[in-house]
């Protein structure tokens, strides 16, 4: 079974729980109006419906064939990535100066989503271009602006971003790169990145590389690296000194191009400063923050794909005078399966929202608190979305059975793609340590407390709708929301000692839980008021806070009460 975007709930939960109705309705998006949005959702799902979908498998068994200092992509690949940028798709919320459309990062959000669920080796590509627009566009010179960006919106090029090395991966700051001061004002860029993301391909003629370097007199850590623009071609139409040496033979993502690339055979690569000298992380971070909600996306859609494979399989799969979907165990892991993934969905387009009330708000207040939010958010919707990407994946195998071992089924390649998404732009353990030393602290604990309040409120709304198809939502939802409360506290107490450290990861777990069960609760609701088929979200609701919301009081106790025995245990580890 192939894909189908589901741009009906996409767009449910992009209106409702992620709050894109009351950004229109505060006036931050000017005169756009619904129909425009579900119009530009319901293209995009065909797109990914009827061309990207049906490459993934031959993505999966072709690969990316490298000789010569070449990457051949998959057939059919080059033809869908053109027709894909010529409808303007690589520009959806790209600035209109430089050729994009302007439109909201939350519609930019839906659509990733479906381009990924489609096939996630062909979507993190244009991610990756995306954020490099991102960072040309806030930090560049008018001269490499007007030189690159209008190329790299329309998607006639793409781009790539550059930390890794092979002694440097997490800490950044160990890099080793180098960059040299030439008279003409330009750089020369020599050493070696790992794990570059389609670091080389033949989908566009030229490629721009996004690589951090260290001049010479740097200081010692992140404090002292650059950001520099190193394209493939040079504006000359030379081939700059900077090339792939192999391509990574992987678990997954096949048909995504997983570079080495060198720089400085011949005596350095040509490149251009972005920004200022020593400051590239600040560049660098507009990036990796816009990668890494789209690669939450990727774990809402390779959940998406898995669910939808797997509720074809086992209402089709006999088993004994039924179809297995009717037993009460396969039952429990559908259910399972779609509840975590609309959960995480709403997270993740929330978060868009959020960056979008920081860039359009009306006013300086307004944009700080967008800001604040989609900081708190972010590093929710990549970890918690792509750990569920992971398990949502896990469970479709199960679903299938013994054929879900096999790879014809293509339930296998689910898990098998799904599993990086935890790994790349930064791992779940340091999204989980950056929520608990640097974001729920924001403002004092301000920021996290008003979420919180947020999730109270919903929870309040669903306890006086007394619905008696949503059971004991609101009780279950009410109850994992104190306990985000409680652990809150705890961590904002404890000033991210060991012990506080220690629990970080059940702590964002937590948070996804209790935020994710209040946002499925806010679209029954919803779907309550205005009549819309609402039998399916109530139960979806209900489901997940009698179901998953109830795992919140174990996840507080391994919070507070947990550290001492991760932080003592030499014992265990010896």
């Amino acid at each position: 079974m192939t894909y189908r975007a589901p741009v009906s709930d996409i767009a449910f939960t992009l209106f409702h729980s992620a709050g894109f109705a009351r950004a229109m309705a505060d006036g931050i998006y000017g005169d756009l109006d619904t129909d425009t949005v579900e119009a530009v959702l319901e293209e995009a799902g065909k797109f990914a419906t009827d061309v990207i979908a049906p490459l993934n498998r031959i993505g999966d068994t072709f690969g990316t064939p490298f000789k010569d200092g070449n990457v051949t992509t998959p057939p059919g690949w080059k033809e869908a990535y053109t027709s894909w940028a010529a409808a303007g798709w690589n520009g959806l919320a790209a600035p209109e100066q430089w050729g994009g459309q302007g439109l909201p990062q939350a519609v930019n959000a839906a659509c990733i989503e479906m381009w990924n669920a489609a096939s996630m080796a062909f979507g993190i590509g244009p991610v990756l271009t995306m954020a490099a627009v991102d960072a040309l566009n806030d930090y560049g010179s008018d001269a490499l602006k007007k030189k690159y960006l209008g190329k790299l919106v329309s998607g006639q090029w793409m781009g790539t971003m550059q930390l890794t090395e092979p002694q440097a991966g997490s800490d950044v700051g160990a890099l080793r790169t180098k960059a040299e001061r030439a008279a003409n004002g330009s750089y020369r860029i020599t050493g070696q990145k790992i794990f570059i993301t389609y670091g080389e391909h033949d989908l566009t003629d030229n490629i721009i590389h996004f690589v951090l370097a260290r001049l010479p007199d740097a200081p010692a850590g992140t404090k002292g690296i650059s950001l520099f623009l190193v394209p493939k071609v040079l504006p000359d139409g030379s081939r700059n000194d900077a090339r792939a040496h192999s391509v990574e033979h992987k678990m997954g993502i096949h048909a995504s191009p997983t570079c080495t690339m060198v720089y400085g055979d011949n005596g350095g690569a040509t490149g251009w400063l972005i920004g200022e000298e020593h400051k590239g992380m600040q560049a660098m971070f507009t990036m990796m923050n816009r990668a890494r909600l789209a690669v939450g996306l990727q774990g809402v859609a390779i959940a998406e794909r898995a669910t939808q494979q797997a509720m074809a399989y086992a209402r089709d799969r006999k088993q004994g005078p039924s179809a297995i979907a009717a037993y009460p165990d396969v039952r429990r892991m559908l259910l399972t399966m779609r509840a975590l993934t609309h959960a995480a969905r709403s997270i993740c387009y929330a978060t868009g929202v959020a960056l979008d009330r920081a860039a359009r708000g009306k006013d300086e207040a307004a944009r700080k608190a967008g800001h604040e939010r989609a900081s708190l958010l972010t590093p929710v919707a990549k970890a918690f979305s792509t750990d569920i990407g992971v398990e949502v994946a896990s469970l479709g195998v199960q679903v299938h059975g013994g054929m879900g071992f096999i790879e014809e089924t293509g339930a296998a390649q689910h898990y098998r793609d799904a599993r990086i998404a935890a790994i790349y732009e930064g791992t779940n353990g340091i999204q989980a340590l950056d929520l608990v030393t640097r974001k729920v602290p924001l403002d004092g604990g301000a920021t996290v407390n008003g979420y919180i309040d947020e999730l109270r409120g919903i929870v309040r709304r669903v306890t006086e709708a007394n619905d008696p198809a949503l059971g004991a939502t609101g009780a279950r939802l009410g109850e994992s929301v104190e306990s985000l409360a409680r652990a809150t506290q705890w961590l904002l107490a404890r000033k991210a000692d060991a012990t506080a450290l220690a629990g970080a990861t059940p702590y964002l777990r937590l948070f996804g839980t209790a935020a994710g069960g209040c946002m499925l609760a806010d679209d029954a609701l919803a779907s309550l008021r205005d009549g819309s088929s609402g039998a399916g979200r109530v139960a979806l609701a209900r489901f997940f806070a009698e179901n998953i919301a109830v795992t919140a009081g174990g996840l507080e106790r391994e919070v507070t009460e947990g550290g001492d025995s991760i932080t003592m245990a030499e014992a265990a580890l010896a």
